[in-house]
């Protein structure tokens, strides 16, 4: 009897201990997290005119090294580092004793030759005269005229001996070739010098200025219609970013675009010009270059907070009305607190534009404000 009413124990026992633990389970489930509540704003297209930014690099029209024509040493330095300079102003000067010396010897060489030439002639007029009388032998004319020919030539080649010479003399001054500005002299006063070797200088020209960017092939139609458009001083189409950010106060306008695209990168060159009265622009700067986009087509504009950067790349959070979803987006231009997105993205998508923080792929939402759709054009 009491082995009968110890096993009615026992399973009385777990009949009760088992819907405990079938408790206990339940309630070490964790619960479902609560919907985050958001802000949503539906996908629309509105016409944009916006800048395109490009990379660029501020350069001289004309730029020239200074060298030599001869050898010598530098006698005269008229110039101040930095300056100004103007087309035929004198710069440097090499030691001449030996060039004038050359060019004196070349000039009464020359004078010789032509005493020369007159002896000939005299020579050749005389046996002529003989000869018609008879009275000289024709050997004898033909040597005097074959001689009066020999004189003529030497005489010429004394004068371009000359011209040569004296070219070589005029090289001991160097003038500026145009107007510009000089940079700091790269020899001093004494140096030797050798003839197309040397560096003595740069000149480069200054206002104005040209700025190369390297524009992608697909762009090249609408530069090139840009360029035929031949926009006026006036026109706000290229403007120029300094290295500071500063927006540089005068607008350019396209100078040139190269012949060829670049096959290695499908990229051609375009030059622009910016007004440089005030010198602020210095060959070399790098800056950026904005080009108005104003194609008056229409773009999809979405609100910048709702875009989240990751490891360098954007994404955006759509909704279906109940969950929050990932989706990568390629980004154009910022237009006021908008942005244009090129790719990604559908109108009439419904993206999400606050809790972001709060947010994973898959977590419930619970919509709260709509944010209205961007104005129908934006600058």
């Amino acid at each position: 009897m009491n082995s009968q009413l110890s096993w009615a124990i026992i399973i009385i026992s777990a009949a009760l201990f088992l819907p405990a633990c079938k408790d206990d389970k339940a309630s070490t489930q964790p619960a479902a997290p609560p919907p985050v509540a958001v802000n949503v704003y539906t996908v629309a297209k509105g016409k944009a005119a916006y800048y395109d930014q490009y990379p660029a690099t501020v350069t001289a029209l004309n730029q020239v090294d200074l060298r030599p024509q001869v050898n010598g040493y530098l006698t005269g330095i008229f110039f101040k580092d930095g300056s100004r300079v103007k087309k035929g102003q004198k710069l440097y000067a090499i030691d001449r004793q030996q060039y004038m010396a050359n060019y004196q010897q070349a000039q009464a060489s020359l004078q010789v030759q032509e005493t020369n030439l007159m002896k000939a002639q005299k020579d050749a007029d005389r046996y002529h005269e003989l000869e018609k009388h008879d009275a000289i032998a024709k050997q004898q004319v033909d040597y005097a005229d074959a001689a009066l020919e020999a004189a003529k030539k030497q005489v010429t080649a004394a004068k371009a001996n000359v011209e040569s010479v004296q070219t070589g003399l005029r090289y001991t001054t160097i003038y500026a070739p145009f107007d510009g500005t000089i940079g700091i002299s790269q020899a001093k006063l004494g140096t030797a010098v050798s003839a197309g070797q040397t560096l003595l200088n740069t000149i480069s020209s200054d206002d104005p200025m040209a700025v190369d960017l390297a524009i992608d092939q697909k762009d090249l139609y609408r530069f090139t219609q840009l360029q035929k458009k031949n926009a006026n001083a006036k026109d706000s189409t290229f403007r120029l970013i300094l290295p500071g950010q500063e927006t540089y106060p005068f607008p350019g306008q396209i100078y040139l675009i190269d012949r060829a695209v670049d096959p290695q990168t499908g990229t051609i060159k375009a030059r622009l010009v910016f007004s440089n009265k005030q010198n602020n622009l210095k060959a070399g700067m790098t800056a950026n270059v904005q080009v108005l986009n104003n194609a008056n087509t229409e773009k999809l504009l979405i609100p910048q907070k709702a875009v989240v950067e990751q490891m360098g790349e954007y994404f955006v959070y759509t909704t279906d009305g109940k969950a929050a979803h990932q989706k990568k987006v390629n980004l154009g231009a910022k237009i006021g607190s908008h942005i244009v997105v090129n790719d990604g993205l559908n109108e009439g998508e419904q993206i999400i534009t606050d809790g972001l923080q709060k947010l994973k792929e898959g977590s419930p939402v619970q919509i709260g404000q709509a944010t209205p759709t961007p104005p129908t054009a934006a600058k």
